[in-house]
């Protein structure tokens, strides 16, 4: 576990799944945590749960593909809690088809959440970050960003992009004392993955060496030690964790 006392967090789309896992680790961590929702029902109620686990999360209304609206968000939790500190960028969606069959709207809507929401959110808080001396931005990406995957042509090019993105805006603040990192999750035991079939689940994890899911558990510890002082050396690095499914 490490020490983050005293640090602020964003993570976005943090009341479900990996990011749910994320908010709660950095939160064991020390770190104050602030997450965005759209649906708010279901973060209240994942907020209510959190507290009862001992961690007072903050959550916050915000669509991260208007840029405004991330501009607000950053200002709200900066008021509320203080300078962002850690970013970790794990909002995304899917929207899968065949390429041949696939509309403007469903090309649109991943790229404005994945790829538009990335910079929506990271820029209004990265000259803080380089101004303290001190920041950590954490991508989620995906294995299907790194190797490509049937019926994602939209989603794999938003987490490809993703990482393009990381590697860039590593090497113009890493002497600020800012890192910024991909970490690429394989296929992982989320409640999407587990409604799938059995005999689906089966075939996915018959090509995982490893011979298992990955957990959201596993993904939240790896971003806790890129959030930590420890992982200060590494920046524009892409962080796969998928069982030994795809080897780079």
């Amino acid at each position: 576990m490490s020490n983050l006392k005293g640090k602020v967090a964003l993570v976005t789309g943090g009341t479900g799944g990996i990011g749910a896992a994320i908010c709660l680790k950095l939160a064991e961590s020390g770190a104050k945590i602030a997450t965005n929702y759209r649906n708010e029902e279901k973060a209240k109620a994942w907020q209510a749960e959190a507290k009862k686990a001992g961690h007072d999360i903050a959550v916050y209304q915000a669509d991260v593909s208007d840029f405004d609206a991330c501009q607000t968000l950053v200002d709200q939790v900066e008021k509320d809690l203080g300078p962002i500190d850690i970013l970790v960028n794990n909002a995304g969606i899917t929207k899968d088809g065949m390429f041949k069959k696939m509309s403007k709207d469903k090309w649109d809507a991943v790229m404005s959440i994945n790829l538009d929401g990335l910079f929506n959110i990271t820029k209004p808080l990265v000259e803080g970050m380089t101004d303290r001396g001190w920041g950590r931005i954490i991508n989620i990406s995906s294995i299907n960003g790194q190797k490509g995957q049937l019926g994602q042509t939209n989603y794999a090019a938003s987490k490809a992009g993703m990482h393009g993105f990381t590697m860039a805006l590593a090497q113009e603040v890493a002497r600020k004392g800012v890192t910024v990192n991909t970490v690429s999750p394989g296929y992982i035991s989320t409640e999407m993955v587990m409604a799938v079939s059995e005999e689906i689940r089966n075939s996915i994890i018959a090509n995982i060496p490893v011979n298992r899911l990955g957990t959201s558990e596993e993904i939240a510890a790896l971003v806790d030690f890129l959030a930590s002082e420890e992982a200060g050396f590494a920046t524009g690095a892409d962080f796969s964790m998928n069982g030994g499914q795809h080897m780079m």
